[in-house]
């Protein structure tokens, strides 16, 4: 029977079985008359391509591969092509054969020490006069030559042994790097700028401000600075009481997490013998910075009330006194005030020297004078500041406590003369001119600046009001 009906003009189709058993051509089946019908020739095709490579030579029965788990693929590296292990192989000795980046060199640094100079420090460093010169004739090198104790210079060499770099480090914020660049050296100058913080204290007097300053935590600094802007109204000789109180607030800086300096202080009230003196920092529209207390009252005095500080009198004016060497009946017309030697010694208001020197009745004095009306002395000092024509400021050094002269010990004897007549230091300033006031126009600025600091002064003021009831209250108490 026939597998397929003839139709009109057309070739009868057919297909001839396949044995499983039996090596089929593909080229035979490409050339066959059913290649014509697409669809049969791919199905033909994916047949063969089956046959042949299940119907091989070699008869042994194999697993498929998605039955095993196996992936030659990816766990054959047998069957990787050898030009990627080559090229593999190449990548990885290239980076192990790498030449390492050259490290930078250590730094080596020198400390200035008292009389150091340029040569000397360069040479301890191991280098010579030559990199002195060519390191200063940089763009701001001569500030290289304008060093001080304690501050440091380092050097950097470069790989071949030679000055490469060299850093001046005047402080925490600022230092100077020169870099070598060719024949030169470049400068880059780097300034910092802190982080200021306000704090604040109260203490409370028991003997002297300098050991309740020491109490509270403050530094020498903050204390004298305390001590200079009440200069004018207190005389921390014989004014400060036992059970006197101060309150203020300071700034503090500091660099990276740690203090660095004690700041400015803002504002600061001191109680003494029951009266309050207030003193706040402001800076007027002109830039001039000054202390003013709550109505804008400058707190710089013209003259100091004592001319250096945390002191005792000895020895008071006196028109009659008896003198304690020649024993005579001599006028002492000044007031001694007892100190350790060398003690600082203060100019008590702005003026010129007029006289600076020595004699055996004196030993080392300063004469200072005052505008046209006043001037003040200064005698038996350890060691004179200042020399005859200098100008001075209000609350310069211009000497230490001394007993040079006819002295029986360590003291200061300061004289005060008005239009040449000899005055009592400690009363005096009574009848000297009244200290400036902030302009009218300043004052409504004045009155906002300080709006702030006061209440925080008014608030340290009522805590330490409340921890004395406390003390006071537990002491009645027991």
């Amino acid at each position: 029977m026939a597998l397929f009906k003839s139709r009109p003009n057309v070739r009868p189709r057919g297909a001839t079985p396949f044995e499983a058993s039996n090596k089929v051509s593909l080229l035979g089946f490409l050339r066959s008359r059913f290649w014509r019908n697409q669809w049969v020739a791919a199905t033909v095709v994916a047949v063969s391509l089956a046959l042949l490579l299940g119907v091989g030579g070699d008869d042994r029965e194999t697993t498929p591969e998605h039955l095993t788990g196996s992936s030659s693929a990816v766990n054959n590296t047998s069957e990787i092509p050898p030009t990627a292990l080559s090229d593999a192989s190449l990548a990885s000795s290239k980076e192990q054969t790498k030449p390492p980046v050259p490290s930078e060199q250590p730094w080596h640094e020198e400390l200035v020490r008292n009389g150091d100079n340029l040569s000397l420090i360069f040479a301890r460093a191991g280098f010579s006069d030559r990199d002195v010169y060519q390191v200063t004739k940089a763009d701001g090198g001569n500030a290289l030559r304008k060093i001080y104790p304690g501050e440091t210079i380092s050097f950097q060499t470069s790989a071949q042994g030679g000055l490469y770099r060299v850093r001046h480090r005047e402080s925490a914020l600022k230092w100077s790097t020169f870099t070598r660049e060719d024949e030169h050296y470049r400068t880059d100058v780097t300034v910092r700028e802190p982080e200021v913080f306000e704090q604040s204290a109260t203490m409370r007097i028991k003997s002297s401000l300098f050991i309740a300053g020491q109490d509270a935590g403050l530094s020498h600094k903050v204390i004298m600075d305390l001590a200079g802007i009440f200069g004018g109204v207190i005389d921390f000789a014989l004014d400060p009481r036992v059970g006197d109180t101060i309150e203020l607030v300071y700034e503090e800086a500091w660099i990276d997490g740690e203090k660095y300096a004690d700041g400015e202080i803002i504002a600061a009230a001191f109680t003494n013998k029951g009266e309050t003196f207030q003193a706040y920092r402001y800076t007027d529209t002109h830039g001039d910075k000054n202390y003013y207390n709550e109505a804008g009252v400058s707190m710089r005095k013209a003259f100091l009330k004592a001319p250096l500080d945390f002191t005792r009198v000895s020895s008071n004016f006196n028109p009659n006194r008896l003198h304690p060497i020649y024993k005579t009946k001599r006028p002492h017309r000044g007031t001694d005030y007892a100190a350790p030697t060398g003690t600082p010694v203060y100019a008590a208001g702005d003026g010129r020297v007029v006289e600076a020197g020595y004699t055996r009745p004196n030993g080392n004095y300063v004469f200072i004078q005052h505008g046209e009306s006043y001037k003040t002395h200064y005698l038996h000092l350890h060691k004179r500041r200042v020399n005859t024509g200098e100008r001075v400021k209000q609350g310069d050094v211009i000497g230490t406590v001394g007993s040079t002269g006819s002295a029986t010990g360590p003291h200061l004897h300061y004289e005060f003369l008005v239009n040449g007549v000899h005055r009592n230091p400690r009363s005096v300033h009574k009848s000297l001119p009244k200290a400036k006031s902030l302009p009218d126009s300043e004052l409504p600025r004045f009155m906002r600046t300080v709006a702030r600091p006061e209440q925080q002064l008014a608030s340290l003021k009522n805590t330490q009001n409340l921890a004395s009831a406390a003390v006071q209250g537990g002491s009645s108490g027991q």
